[in-house]
């Protein structure tokens, strides 16, 4: 549930509060087919569902008010009798709390207990709070009624954001808004000294609504200005893996107060006042000037420029990665709040935002053409330009022109080496800046060159199926970068143990590997190489002969999607990349090869290849398989081709290593 959407109001005139619609004040009858519920056809497997779901906004009379009835269907669906509320204290209220738990049989227990309220945050005067309650002798087969209000002050107003699509699935749903009467039929006519203004003083003047509905469902108004959706067998929020962001793809419907009438004007406003913000904070001052004199030659290329002013300003601390000092620590130590470019200089320190403006700044006081870009995060929404909101865009990024050429770089990224974005940074929409002006933006992709892992093991394998070896991780692009953000955010203990944990899951049962040191994990602009010692039992040993699995990596969970026969939302792998493994075994004397891997090529045209190989010699074999995924994302209408090309992957990596000894051989 959204906490608050707040707007400037000016009034001279009283409110009065009439109360809530008699729905909001009645619990329902439950019928005989609801109590003897046991399962739900209509959501097999769910742990619970909800029978009715109801929600009431009034602008006008600043409340809103709640209602739901859950049914319980499983044990793990029993924890839905603890309801947890957000709220701002300062100006919003909870009220009106009621609730009761109504067993298979009809029996009632009401709430009685008194709820809890827990501070969750607090940042200056503004505290999140919650309300916590829970509903009495919860069993399974229970039905889990409650309703609440939530009540705001007259000089706060707020449009509703309503999440239609829940955790579990729900049969009927019931949605209605009342807006600011400005908003109302005949407002025009009315003689009032209330007006809304937003965050610039500008006058709100158009109701905006954005909505993704499923099929068939639309949203009515009727004469009286209410807006209401009415739904029915709601899907419950999808769980899939590698799924895109959700966020983007959920039923809901957003109502927002706007200075704009349509969404070309509102991204244009919004979009000139978020360059004249990059301009002044990223003006090239004097200070700025001096800095990127002392960092560059005059003879430096452009490329050379860009590439020295970028070290330079990755090199500072940066409290995204670090810790953010609190306003007492800023004051002890003289430091300030960034409002322009050259703070963050001089202060060695700022957010992720600061640091890229700091580094167009720099850019421009070199000479270079460069330009400021906004876009989304990708493992949090997709941008949409449809719903009227600039806060979709939180990462800042740098186009530098170099050549003649267009070069989008991520310096308020951490770690992130020149030239490269942060996945979830790239195949990205947001606004820019640019020689025509202002306008919409894409960054490219990242082509799996650039993101890949090598993974070399040299084994000595003993005739019982022991082994001990090593093996060295060559990592480069986005496995590198998340391996070194972690390690600023982390001890270095604390990174071994996750690496510990990755490679547990890499390796085969009854094979232990653990991390022995990194190799340049403080220069982003090399390999990051991690050195494994690996030893345990890889084998089963059976009348003269020697069986281990035939891929040494990746034997516990390797290939994804082969179980999951439907697909109902699009893939999202966050980047292609390359995997390379080359597995050398020492052979135990007197044991030869009689069965590996055969070479294979499995290919997804224009997707993926997959590739094995397989080569012996007097004492030793190698294996060696790669997989080369040239995509990041995939629709449903596609996943069946994708998982066709994994179903195979799998059906490959079946195969048996078969080792024999000297007198086996002889013998057959």
């Amino acid at each position: 549930m959204r906490i608050e959407r707040t707007l400037k109001f000016a009034a001279s005139i009283a409110l009065a509060v009439i109360p809530p619609f008699a729905w909001a004040q009645q619990f329902q009858t439950p019928t005989a087919d609801e109590l003897k519920m046991t399962s739900d056809p209509k959501a097999p497997d769910e742990d619970a569902v909800y029978l009715d779901y109801e929600e009431t906004d009034n602008d006008p009379m600043h409340y809103q008010s709640i209602y739901a009835r859950i049914k319980v269907l499983t044990e793990k669906g029993k924890a839905l009798a603890t309801v947890e509320l957000p709220y701002l204290s300062r100006d919003w209220k909870i009220s009106d709390i009621a609730g009761r738990t109504i067993d298979p049989d009809g029996s009632v227990h009401p709430l009685t207990g008194k709820p809890e309220d827990l501070l969750s945050e607090k940042t200056g005067t503004l505290e999140l709070k919650r309300k916590v309650f829970t509903l009495p002798d919860v069993e399974v087969g229970s039905i889990l009624e409650y309703r609440y209000e939530i009540r705001y002050d007259d000089n706060h107003f707020s449009s509703p954001m309503w999440e239609i699509q829940k955790r579990y699935f729900v049969h009927k749903a019931h949605y209605s808004f009342t807006p600011f009467k400005a908003f109302m039929p005949g407002a025009a006519a009315q003689e009032t000294s209330m007006f809304l203004t937003d965050e610039r003083g500008r006058a709100v003047n158009t109701l905006i609504w954005w909505k993704r509905l499923p099929p068939g469902v639309d949203m009515k108004t009727d004469i009286g200005g209410h807006y209401t959706v009415d739904v029915t067998d709601v899907p419950a929020i999808p769980d899939e893996e590698w799924m895109p962001p959700i966020e983007s793809y959920l039923y809901k419907v957003f109502f927002y107060y706007k200075a704009a009438g349509n969404t070309t004007e509102f991204w244009l406003s919004e979009a000139k006042y978020w360059q004249k913000d990059v301009d002044h904070f990223a003006e090239p001052t004097d200070s700025i000037r001096n800095a990127v004199n002392g960092l560059i030659a005059p003879t430096d290329s452009d490329l050379d420029k860009a590439k020295k002013l970028y070290a330079a300003v990755q090199a500072l601390d940066n409290t995204d990665f670090s810790r953010a000092r609190s306003q007492s620590e800023m004051k002890q130590l003289r430091i300030k709040e960034a409002k322009r470019a050259e703070d963050t200089w001089s202060q060695k320190s700022g957010a992720s935002d600061d640091i890229a403006l700091l580094y167009l700044a720099m850019l421009r006081a070199a000479g270079l053409t460069a330009y400021a870009a906004k876009v989304v995060d990708r493992s949090e929404r997709e941008f949409d330009p449809s719903y009227m909101d600039f806060d979709q865009l939180t990462e800042t990024l740098v186009i530098a022109v170099i050549g003649g050429k267009e070069m989008p770089l991520d310096p308020g990224e951490k770690m992130c080496p020149f030239g490269t974005l942060d996945w979830r940074h790239a195949g990205v929409r947001g606004v820019r800046e640019g020689a025509q002006g202002l306008g919409l933006t894409a960054t490219p992709s990242l082509p799996y060159p650039d993101n890949t892992t090598t993974r070399v093991a040299d084994l000595v394998l003993d005739e019982h199926g022991g082994i001990t070896g090593s093996c060295s991780i060559v990592m480069v692009g986005q496995v590198a970068l998340h391996w070194r953000q972690m390690a600023l955010e982390n001890d270095m203990t604390e990174v071994k143990k996750q690496f510990d944990r990755e490679l547990e899951s890499l390796v085969p049962d009854g094979v232990e590997a653990h991390l022995d040191h990194f190799l340049g994990m403080d220069q982003p602009d090399m390999n990051l190489i991690a050195m494994v010692n690996v030893k345990g039992s890889l084998g089963t040993s059976m009348a003269r002969r020697l069986l281990l699995p035939a891929f040494f990596f990746d034997t516990r969970g390797r290939v994804p999607f082969v179980n999951q026969e439907k697909r109902l939302e699009a893939v999202d792998m966050h980047y292609a990349e390359r995997v390379t493994d080359v597995v050398t075994y020492d052979l135990p004397a007197g044991m030869t090869v009689e069965g590996a891997p055969a070479d294979n090529k499995i290919v997804w045209a224009g997707h993926a290849v997959y590739l094995i190989k397989s080569q012996s010699s007097a004492g030793k074999l190698m294996i060696s398989d790669s997989v080369a995924r040239g995509f990041d994302q995939a629709t449903p209408d596609q996943y069946q081709d994708l998982r066709g090309f994994y179903q195979k992957m799998a059906a490959a990596n079946q195969e048996q290593l078969v080792l024999s000894s000297a007198e086996t051989a002889k013998g057959n």
